[in-house]
């Protein structure tokens, strides 16, 4: 799964990597992004090529009664994301490309959990499939709300000891498939969604800072080596 990543590449470069024309958001680094806040999307713009955009990480079907009402899952298996109500409409019809320069799991250990950063073994970022939705109220002044998951897969060998679920990290044909729209088969989608190659990954632990979504800041991504976690690394809650 993911239930945290953190984004320092500048938006005009994410603009320029995907192609994606229109307005290129202002957007601070940001080193714990956590569900319910705002993230950073690439899609398929409705006239045609790509657009960045800024939605709620939590997905809110278009079905919901109120977008405040329930839980908005922040992840989807990728496995039966086309099968689920929650999920199928935009799976089908609704997917987009969530980067990350790097993504938190936490470890299960004797100890308690144990914070982990994994990046890409190269620099760069990662692309992670998403789905996106937008809920419209129905009389109502709220506005509309458009909200993402992030699908996962199986755990690759790197990621296995660490957790057994990981986000679906794309490649570049992964990447122009997934933002193709008029590709709707699942079967042809499910086979995008595979563990990404460990050999492009890394992983390292980070100090406990990073369990609260109220910390900020690059120091979050730092290793730690044995000193540290000894001196309370590990904790029994996130």
């Amino acid at each position: 799964m993911c239930g945290r990543f953190s984004l320092s590449t500048p938006a005009s470069e994410i603009a320029r990597f995907f192609g994606a024309a229109g307005a290129i958001p202002d957007l601070d680094p940001r080193y714990n992004i956590a569900p319910s806040q705002g993230v950073l999307v690439v899609r398929a713009a409705p006239t045609g090529g790509r657009e960045l955009g800024i939605v709620r990480w939590g997905l809110i079907p278009g079905w919901a009664r109120e977008p405040d009402v329930g839980v908005a899952p922040i992840n989807a298996r990728s496995e039966t994301a086309d099968t689920k109500p929650t999920f199928r409409h935009a799976f089908k019809k609704r997917r987009c490309v969530i980067p990350a320069d790097a993504f938190f799991e936490w470890q299960m250990t004797e100890r308690g959990k144990r914070p982990m950063c994994i990046t890409p073994r190269t620099g760069g970022f990662f692309a992670m499939a998403g789905i996106w939705e937008r809920w419209e109220p129905e009389d109502q002044p709220t506005g509309a709300v458009e909200s993402c998951a992030i699908l996962t897969t199986a755990a690759n060998s790197l990621m296995a000891p660490i957790h057994d679920r990981m986000p679906v990290l794309l490649d570049k044909g992964g990447i122009e498939a997934w933002l193709d729209v008029t590709l709707e088969e699942p079967a042809r989608l499910k086979a995008i969604c595979r563990p990404a190659p460990p050999e492009t990954m890394k992983a390292h632990a980070v100090g406990r800072k990073v369990n609260s979504p109220r910390h900020e800041g690059p120091d979050l991504l730092a290793p730690v080596g044995p000193e540290e976690e000894q001196g309370g690394l590990f904790t029994t809650t996130e």
